[in-house]
């Protein structure tokens, strides 16, 4: 008999969670619960700066995420994976929305939400980050 050593979770293991398993459970709320999933994360993941998340999304495996431009009121990220990593056309980025906002949210004091739109063609996904400095938290 081989002696296997497990070396820890891979990207197939990690797929067929995200890919399969959760869509199949979650059903027609899958967006909204993966959203509220992605803000417990941040909770539970905290970030002293922004600067932090980039580092965070490769670590979790959610792919490179790069801050395209901020202003007063908004921001917006790009998530790029090299090949076919993100599968944009089948999978929900609604977790990393959720915890995009609940970073933002948190850092800035201010009710944050967090859209997620996909560009096919690019291999991208854009986030844009919106926040009201009458709301604050």
């Amino acid at each position: 008999m081989e002696n296997h050593t497990y070396g820890g979770p891979t990207q197939f293991g990690y797929e067929l969670i995200r890919d399969h398993v959760l869509p199949s459970i979650l059903g027609k709320h899958e967006g909204d619960i993966l959203y509220w999933a992605g803000k417990e994360i941040a909770r539970k993941f905290p970030v002293f700066s922004m600067e932090e998340i980039p580092s965070f999304f490769l670590e979790a495996g959610w792919g490179q995420l790069q801050l395209e431009k901020t202003s007063k009121k908004e921001a917006f990220y790009q998530l790029i994976s090299p090949g076919e990593n993100l599968k944009i056309s089948d999978r929900n980025f609604q977790l990393e929305a959720g915890f995009l906002a609940e970073q933002y949210q948190k850092l800035n004091g201010m009710l944050t939400e967090c859209y997620a739109d996909s560009k096919r063609n690019d291999q991208s996904i854009t986030f844009h980050l919106a926040w009201d400095k009458k709301e604050t938290v």
